[in-house]
């Protein structure tokens, strides 16, 4: 644990306020091996989906994620409880959020029809619907298999309890959120038996969204978006504006921005020709919002228990089938693409993990030994852009995984005396680096054969 690792160089006169003193990362070298350790985030996969199909043929995943649960609670879970890395950015994962099954959220403006294309999916009601022009689903709703194939409603204190379940971290939203959290046990639907889905409420508009909920919403939906292996978000074919609230959610997918499919539904409801100036539409309104090089993939349909609409003729009929049937057949790919994804999840989360602990442990070092503690923490808060800079330098960590400013600093704090946290173990950062290295491409071997 980090309490056990070797001392720091003694300190120095330096180390109470300045960028220089003899802080444990004295050994020359050590940032440009830190800056190797961390590659770019392409580089992560370890397995080309297309490349390694074959290997999964025979690969045993049960195997697989009870070996990679003892390795995220032997190398990264001591880290992240002596740095606190569940006050400031994820709590620590549990066993359901290695055994899950694929999730899916739904986002998307009220009545733009996203609980009726779960029903759509499933191809029958579930319990807890509730469908309407107007806001209809108030609360956060997982749709999830039975294991008895009876259908129930689980309400949000108990689903958030159930140890089997991957929602034990919403607990720390309080009963204010939990009272609007609800599971769907549904039987007997084979889309369920392989992936969850997750209804949300409309995003509101202006004071609505703000004054309405007595939870934070975004961040909810950031904890459900870093756990999902899709995210759709919904658009109606006869409603485009995207408010200033929904624009703020979808920029707050942009570290998942490879798991968002956008979805223009209703789409036989107009004529090809209005359906050819509404997808311009959405597309320049996608264009300002979401901030990426990539065009964004835009998959048309009308996802509701109805037959298409024939007013477009044959043709028009044609290509919102063939659309429905590329998002229907990336849905059912998510289980096979399921190992991947954690590991490409968990690599992101390592890393950040590790830009957090060389950052608390640069500020624990700014702090002086015995007087004037409150007034040094006080000046690194005002000073935390210029603090961020000098560890990213002084570690060789990369900036792109450096926490949110205004969000750290609003959880630091929270944090009555820096000096309070342990040394960092830099013995066991190492271990977290060769855990991604070398164990998991072992254990990816391991697994395969095991399979056989």
């Amino acid at each position: 644990g980090p309490d056990d690792a070797a001392p720091d160089a003694p300190a120095t006169n330096g180390e109470t306020g300045g960028e220089t003193g003899g802080e444990a990362i004295a050994p020359a070298g050590e940032a440009t091996a830190d800056a190797a350790a961390a590659p770019a985030e392409e580089e992560e996969d370890y397995l080309s989906e297309a490349t390694h199909a074959q290997l999964f043929e025979h690969f045993d995943k049960e195997y697989f994620f009870a070996e990679l649960k003892k390795l995220y609670k032997r190398r990264m879970l001591p880290l992240e409880l002596a740095s606190r890395f569940g006050h400031f950015s994820s709590p620590p994962m549990g066993p359901a959020d290695f055994d899950a099954k694929p999730m899916v959220l739904l986002l998307g403006q009220y009545s733009v029809g996203k609980t009726s294309f779960i029903r759509s999916l499933l191809g029958r009601d579930f319990p807890g619907i509730r469908i309407g022009p107007e806001p209809t689903t108030d609360r956060f709703l997982a749709v999830m298999g039975s294991g008895d194939g009876a259908d129930r409603v689980v309400p949000g204190n108990a689903l958030a309890m159930r140890y089997d379940k991957p929602f034990a971290g919403l607990q720390g939203f309080g009963n204010a959120f939990l009272e609007k959290l609800q599971g769907a046990e549904v039987g007997h639907s084979p889309i369920l038996d392989n992936v969850t889905l997750v209804d949300t409420p409309g995003v509101l508009s202006g004071a609505k969204q703000r004054l309405g909920r007595d939870y934070d919403f975004p961040q909810v939906v950031r904890w459900f978006a870093e756990r999902s292996d899709m995210i759709v978000v919904m658009f109606d074919a006869h409603k485009l504006d995207i408010s200033d609230e929904l624009k703020a959610t979808i920029d707050g997918l942009r570290p998942h921005a490879a798991k968002v499919r956008v979805v223009l539904n209703k789409a036989d409801q107009v004529s090809p020709q209005q359906l050819l100036r509404v997808y311009g539409s959405l597309m320049w309104q996608l264009g300002r919002v979401v901030q990426s090089p990539e065009v964004v993939r835009v998959h048309l349909g009308s996802f509701w228990d109805r037959p298409l609409a024939s007013g477009g003729g044959a043709a028009h009929q044609e290509l919102l089938t063939r659309e429905r049937d590329d998002l229907l057949a990336e849905l059912r790919d998510l289980p096979r693409n399921a190992v991947l994804r954690r590991i490409n999840e968990l690599s992101r989360r390592a890393r950040k993990l590790k830009v957090h602990c060389f950052l608390v442990h640069y500020l624990r070092n700014q702090m002086p030994k015995l007087f004037g503690k409150e007034d040094a923490q006080r000046k690194l808060l005002a000073d935390l852009p210029r603090h961020f800079a000098l560890c990213c330098n002084r570690y060789g960590l990369t900036r792109g995984d450096f926490p949110d400013l205004d969000e750290f600093r609003s959880a630091l704090v929270e944090v009555a005396d820096l000096s309070k946290f342990p040394k960092l173990d830099k013995r066991a950062v190492t271990e977290m680096d060769k855990m991604f290295a070398t164990d998991i491409p072992g254990l990816l071997e391991r697994a395969v054969r095991h399979g056989k």
